[in-house]
């Protein structure tokens, strides 16, 4: 009965595991802000998308500054020239964190409390009013132009099922935390049930090696499958191709101590195994010498 008992609880803290890990790498990296932000930060000094993320804020500006016809053959060189330098510009990093932020409240908003401009049925939304914001300051202290940058260029992509994949998991990622507790106590009941420990470690550490190997799959399943949806525009296709990769990689990080941690506890419970075979064995010898 103890050793089914320990089985059992093997196998129910191995499948809350395989939730949690996943469920708590996508509410502190994705659904968090700060975790967003950090986790998306690095996109910003990827040169193909930062030559095309300078084009669109500088086309945005071009069109929502209402420049009078006049002057934009003045203001046209400027523009260009704010396009090639934007993401050298002293406030480029806080401005590109602030688009982020900015990004990410739309994004993880209740659809009915967004503003009209605001599209709710995309699955990301990137509002890079910051950046316009630091293009216009460059160009007005070029040419003297009083420029007005808008308070929001917003850049859509994905589909309204995608939104609604988003509310769901924004709803059900910080449970991943429960999930991971009540796993642990599954562990912990498997060795105390346990006749021999060495056993359970062992169990236990080649089910995290099976683990890591299948959110590796889902992990590189997930990103083809988002990588093969269509975003509408070249920002938004460059966004979404090197989001994709910034979470595998984040998702690798912990795949890998999960792979570390199982086969530690692989090794650690065949040593504990051996020593406890040890261990009944002298006490077998003593029992038949008595």
């Amino acid at each position: 009965m103890r050793t089914f008992v320990s089985a059992a609880a093997v196998l129910v803290g191995l499948l809350m595991a395989a939730v949690a890990v996943p469920a708590m790498w996508v509410d502190r990296n994705i659904v968090q802000e700060e975790g967003f932000v950090v986790l998306t930060a690095p996109l910003g000094k990827d040169p193909a998308f930062q030559q095309r993320l300078a084009t669109a804020a500088v086309d945005s500006l071009a069109s929502a500054a209402q420049i009078p016809e006049a002057l934009t053959e003045l203001a046209r060189p400027v523009l260009d020239s704010a396009a090639q330098s934007l993401t050298g510009l002293p406030g480029y990093s806080d401005a590109w964190a602030e688009t982020l932020r900015k990004s990410h409240r739309l994004t993880f908003a209740d659809p009915n409390t967004l503003p009209p401009e605001a599209d709710g049925g995309s699955s990301l939304t990137l509002d890079v009013a910051p950046l316009v914001g630091l293009v216009a300051k460059q160009v007005s202290d070029a040419t003297k132009l009083p420029l007005q940058a808008p308070g929001q260029v917003l850049i859509h992509m994905g589909q309204s099922n995608q939104r609604q994949l988003i509310a769901q998991v924004t709803a059900f990622a910080p449970m991943g935390y429960a999930v991971a507790v009540g796993a642990g106590i599954a562990f912990v009941l498997a060795l105390v049930a346990a006749r021999r420990r060495g056993t359970v470690l062992a169990g236990i550490g080649v089910g995290l090696l099976v683990l890591a190997g299948l959110w590796k799959l889902g992990s590189d399943l997930a990103g083809a499958a988002v990588a093969g949806t269509s975003s509408g525009n070249d920002v938004a296709e460059l966004f979404k191709n090197e989001f994709v990769a910034a979470c595998s990689a984040g998702f690798g990080q912990w795949i890998v101590v999960a792979a570390v941690a199982g086969a530690a506890l692989l090794v650690v419970g065949i040593a504990v195994g051996v020593a406890e075979g040890r261990s009944r064995g002298k006490s077998n010898t003593g029992s038949m010498g008595a």
